[in-house]
């Protein structure tokens, strides 16, 4: 269960820095693939981009370091947060492929949340 777990973590950590990126600057590409980014107010928006790095960056760090390791389930349960709004931002736009994608990243983080304060913590 650990090695599926730190596969989890390394991916769901990969998959928010990239998403991250694209929200902290986007480019004229992205954009049309991603009208939504419009959509968010630009401190806001960076905000959102940092929330999701440094949620990516918790999911790794501290138990790869094991310093702090407890911020690892934190870290996850952020995320958790940050797609379920995710989610409810994309409702009313009636984007349901970015709704189906924030389900399936909320599931993957709350399954790393759980895995690390229950089933297999530090």
């Amino acid at each position: 269960m650990n090695i599926f777990l730190w596969i989890l973590q390394i991916l769901l950590a990969l998959m928010f820095l990239f998403h991250a990126r694209l929200m902290f600057s986007p480019q004229a590409s992205q954009v049309s693939q991603m009208p939504y980014i419009l959509a968010i107010p630009t401190p806001f928006r960076r905000a959102i981009a940092a929330a999701e790095a440094l949620g990516a960056i918790g999911l790794v760090l501290p138990a790869l370091t094991h310093i702090l390791p407890w911020l690892t389930p934190l870290a996850a349960v952020g995320l958790v947060i940050v797609m379920a709004a995710a989610v409810v931002f994309h409702i009313p736009r009636r984007e349901y492929t970015n709704i189906g994608l924030n389900l399936i990243l909320l599931v993957l983080a709350a399954v790393i949340a759980y895995g690390r304060l229950v089933v297999a913590p530090f």
